[in-house]
């Protein structure tokens, strides 16, 4: 390698390291100004910080709930995973497309669906602004019902039965 090729490669490395007590984002940005070099080095840690932050919660029913948790603090509604976890399985069985068809509201023409079998008045009335319009989507469904329980009961931890 050339001395001017090793003195740059010493300089990249020095600069790094001093970005690196910055922050890691500050080094992510400056190192692609630094050259060719170090911009592909800095790609796969950019590339990863993207996919991480545009993924947060998994497609399952503990992602569900944290999400849920998550847009429920935003907007001051009360409840805990544990409180909502004891509901889900009780009212659906974690089932988000669950539905009765059975019971006085499903005779009356509005039957319960979703994780937490929220009716539809109910749900239009205790929407939460950021989530779906659709009742059987789990999100929206979890917390239009932790809203109403939280207005009804003070949260969804204070319900041990179908409410």
């Amino acid at each position: 390698m050339r001395a001017t090729g090793l003195r740059r490669h010493a300089t990249t490395a020095r600069l790094a390291r001093k970005l690196a007590l910055v922050g890691t984002g500050a080094a992510v940005l400056a190192l692609p100004l630094v050259g060719a070099t170090s911009a592909s080095a800095a790609t796969p840690a950019a590339a990863t910080t993207a996919t991480t932050a545009a993924a947060p919660y998994t497609d399952d029913l503990d992602g569900w709930i944290r999400q849920s948790l998550d847009i429920m603090a935003q907007h001051g509604i009360p409840g805990t995973y544990d409180g909502i976890h004891r509901n889900v399985m009780r009212e659906s069985s974690g089932n988000p497309l669950a539905i009765n068809n059975w019971d006085s509201n499903a005779a009356a023409g509005t039957p319960s669906k979703g994780l937490l079998q929220v009716i539809d008045p109910t749900f239009q009335a205790y929407h939460v602004p950021g989530t779906s319009w659709d009742p059987y989507d789990p999100v929206a469904n979890i917390t239009a019902a932790c809203n109403y329980a939280a207005h009804r009961y003070g949260s969804i931890d204070n319900v041990f039965g179908p409410y």
